[in-house]
């Protein structure tokens, strides 16, 4: 038997946020222009997921703590679980995640995988950038894309500072 799936919505600076969860774990969050016009049944996961976003949008938080359940292959696992471990404020390039999951000649496989997630901004695939330091390509576009780096590096406290 199916587990019931439960959704909502949230508005954010880059739009909705589209949620799904089942009773216990986040599964999905989606971009998009308008809220999902499904039953807003909130679980305890999906209020304590929105608590969160508004907290990250509104800076006060540079991790989550929420338990989520993105369906994937065992690599995309391998890849979003680098992903998940780079720092608020930061980016690393697709040939760094290669290299890290031991796939170094492999980075368009990287860039597939992180274009799999299903749980982007919790596993922060817009960290992701070109060896170049270029922005590439971002499920919810590139414009979302640079607007998360944008706000993360906002609430960064420089790391060079001599005092």
């Amino acid at each position: 038997m199916k587990e019931k799936l439960f959704y909502t919505s949230i508005e954010t600076p880059i739009g909705f946020l589209n949620l799904v969860s089942d009773s216990d774990y986040l599964l999905t969050i989606a971009f998009s222009d308008s809220p999902d016009s499904s039953s807003q049944i909130l679980t305890p996961i999906l209020k304590e997921t929105i608590h969160q976003l508004n907290e990250y949008f509104s800076g006060k938080r540079k991790t989550f703590d929420l338990k989520i359940n993105a369906a994937g292959t065992e690599f995309q696992h391998k890849v979003w679980g680098y992903v998940k471990n780079i720092v608020f404020g930061k980016t690393a390039s697709y040939l760094e995640i290669a290299k890290q999951t031991g796939s170094e000649k492999n980075t368009r496989a990287v860039g597939l995988a992180n274009g799999k997630n299903p749980i982007p901004i919790i596993i922060p695939c817009h960290r992701i950038i070109g060896s170049n330091g270029k922005l590439t390509g971002y499920a919810g576009g590139l414009e979302r894309k640079r607007w998360l780096l944008q706000h993360e590096l906002k609430f960064t406290k420089p790391t060079n500072k001599l005092f």
